[in-house]
């Protein structure tokens, strides 16, 4: 990167200005460049290729500013990061939980710039206000790189690249599931009562997955949204939510929850109330992240279906960064492959082979 070249020159300019004075001489080595892509696929973070730094014996630097650990889901993306950023791969992976406090990932940022970090990789917390930050980093010719939840700044020349999932997609797939799943049951035209325990409000997740279902609701003027208010994206706010839910309407059809962990702790609400949910339940329940505590969910009757938030991420982030070593373009916006599943599927038999 710049900041590389720049030394490169430096050396070598020292080199020649002591071999004209009688100093002697030697021969200085440059690092960088041209291996191959780490994967092709962002969930194959077991196959990723070494970066060529690695057999040089220098590492490329990665500073990684997540979210938290709020849920089964950031636990899989940590993870994923940290299998593949390894030294074994040629890297150098420095890792900061920001405990889903915008002021602690943008301390991280500047301490990875401090460091002078080969590239920062962030999962934002919100979208906004990371300007002023963004510009530090650009200006020390650190290249950033979006994961997960994307930033809105008004130069997109401030980040090499997003990688997640396409939230807003996610929402719309989950209305068009609940529509021929309440046609299955007969219910196509019947008044549907709606709760929604969204996430954190502003991240990109509940932004895309609150405006794909607000498109679905459009569609079908049978549906009533009574009430939303976030979770959090975790079990016991999610729990919370859902009780005060519960106190305030009396006739709730279907609860939609904006990650699984919060699906959880609502269902645990709900069977505290004396009421059931799932195919054969009063409540029609649904999710998104598919984590592995999903499955199990409905396997074991209690939620309808869930939608995939794929969180392996590393080595997609890792294929980004062979390639801007080797000087090459990268798409902008690179979404990850995702899907949906119900009870009507072999889920067992799923299960077995997921890696999340």
């Amino acid at each position: 990167m710049k900041r590389k070249v720049l030394s490169a020159f430096l050396i070598a300019a020292m080199t020649l200005s002591m071999a004209a004075c009688g100093s002697g001489s030697g021969d200085s080595g440059s690092s960088g460049g041209d291996s191959a892509p780490a994967a092709d696929e962002a969930e194959d973070t077991d196959d990723a290729e070494p970066a060529e730094d690695a057999d040089s014996g220098e590492l490329i630097t990665v500073g990684y500013a997540q979210v938290g650990a709020e849920s089964d889901w950031r636990t899989a993306n940590t993870e994923s990061f940290k299998s593949t950023f390894t030294e074994e791969n040629g890297y150098k992976l420095i890792f900061d939980d920001a405990q889903q406090k915008q002021e602690n990932q943008i301390k991280a940022i500047r301490s990875f710039i401090q460091q002078e970090v080969d590239y920062i990789v962030v999962a934002p917390v919100v979208e906004t206000g990371w300007e002023t930050v963004l510009e530090e980093a650009k200006e020390a010719g650190i290249p950033v790189i979006l994961s997960d939840r994307m930033m809105e700044v008004s130069d997109d020349s401030l980040f090499e690249a997003w990688v997640g999932g396409n939230f807003v997609q996610e929402g719309e797939t989950c209305g068009d599931w609940l529509a021929e799943y309440l046609e299955e049951q007969g219910r196509g035209d019947e008044e549907i009562n709606m709760v929604t325990i969204q996430g954190t409000i502003g991240a990109s997740a509940q932004v895309g997955r609150t405006e794909g279902m607000a498109n679905k609701l459009e569609e079908h003027s049978n549906w009533k949204m009574l009430e939303m208010q976030s979770g959090e994206f975790t079990q016991a706010k999610g729990q919370e939510v859902m009780e005060s839910f519960l106190k305030s309407y009396d006739d709730i059809d279907v609860v939609i929850r904006e990650n699984d962990n919060e699906a959880f702790g609502a269902i645990d609400a709900i069977k505290a109330a004396g009421k059931s949910c799932g195919p054969d339940g009063d409540i029609i329940v649904v999710s998104f992240d598919s984590v592995k505590a999903a499955f199990e969910s409905m396997i074991a009757g209690d939620l309808n279906a869930t939608f995939e938030c794929n969180p392996l991420h590393g080595s997609r982030v890792a294929e980004i960064i062979q390639k801007l070593e080797a000087g090459e373009t990268v798409d902008k916006i690179q979404y990850v492959d995702e899907s949906y599943f119900d009870t009507s599927m072999d889920l067992e038999s799923i299960l077995e082979e997921r890696a999340y």
